[in-house]
């Protein structure tokens, strides 16, 4: 009997027999657990599970929505299903820093990352050759003072048009609009140095050299009107000395940068972060 893969995520209230009703469910239907994750969270008292699941063929996700649906309301549940088979589609945004948009699109080219990427968006005419060479459409939108609505309303229809799950904003140096973060909202993430609030502006890894800073880091974080202070997926940091000059400091900033994005970009589309209010819950 062929079957299929499919991964189940929710959150709802924490209480006694979620587990044993969401496993009988699955028997019942002939289903078998393939691997699970579950937290409960003492301070906002919610539960939250992962399941990826072996499906028989018979099962369309439809079936198993409606047939789920009423367990669900039993327990308010907040909940998706979610098909292996199909690969995330991303659109990206980049302004003149390449280095995170280089380094997703070699893991996506190398099997690394299990998505497609149908359209690259930028505020400069810089990586079209980069997009042409993997093949990937290049939108350059270029933006000034009168135009920021506009631009913002072409990128939310090349989301539309190419399908798009998820907006990686892979250095891309505008601040969104309220209206776009809203739009975007749990489907967009972006990636930043870690010392804000103290280095605001340009050449943050210089002012971090002018103050003899010890570590630097980076901050993956789901995109929402409050600036740079949405729900954090993934950080990480290295230890930098005395010895190393500001271009060093900056190239090893980069290669953090990269690293932290493609975990969060990964894990999202692994279906792996759920929101916990202004939190996250990761399943690694």
């Amino acid at each position: 009997m062929q079957h299929n893969d499919y991964i189940l995520t929710l959150a709802c209230p924490d209480t006694t027999g979620i587990v044993y009703h969401v496993s009988g469910f699955l028997y019942e239907r002939g289903c078998n657990i393939l691997d699970s994750a579950q937290f409960g969270d003492d301070q906002t008292q919610r539960f939250f599970l992962r399941m990826h699941v072996d499906v028989p063929s018979h099962e369309t996700l439809d079936s198993l929505r409606n047939a789920f649906a009423p367990l669900a309301a039993r327990f308010h549940m907040d909940w998706q299903w979610h098909d292996c088979r199909h690969k995330p589609r991303l659109l990206i945004a980049v302004s003149k820093a390449g280095h995170c948009l280089n380094d997703l699109l070699f893991r996506w080219k190398s099997g690394q990352l299990a998505v497609e990427i149908p359209a690259i968006v930028s505020n400069h005419p810089d990586f079209a050759p980069l997009a042409a060479n993997y093949g990937i459409p290049f939108y350059h939108l270029p933006l000034q003072a009168d135009n920021k609505a506009q631009q913002e309303q072409r990128l939310l229809e090349i989301a539309a048009q190419e399908k798009i799950d998820l907006v990686v904003l892979a250095r891309y140096m505008q601040i969104l609009s309220d209206e776009l973060c809203r739009a975007l909202a749990g489907k967009a993430i972006n990636i930043h140095h870690s010392f804000l609030p103290s280095f605001k502006g340009a050449k943050p890894y210089y002012q971090a050299h002018d103050r003899g800073v010890k570590l630097i880091g980076a901050t993956a974080h789901y995109v929402t009107a409050a600036l740079d202070e949405g729900p954090i997926i993934e950080q990480d940091v290295a230890r930098v000395d005395h010895a190393m000059d500001p271009e060093t400091l900056t190239a090893i900033g980069r290669d953090v940068e990269c690293l932290v994005l493609a975990r969060a970009v990964k894990w999202h589309c692994e279906q792996r972060v759920l929101l916990n209010g202004q939190r996250t819950i990761v399943f690694k």
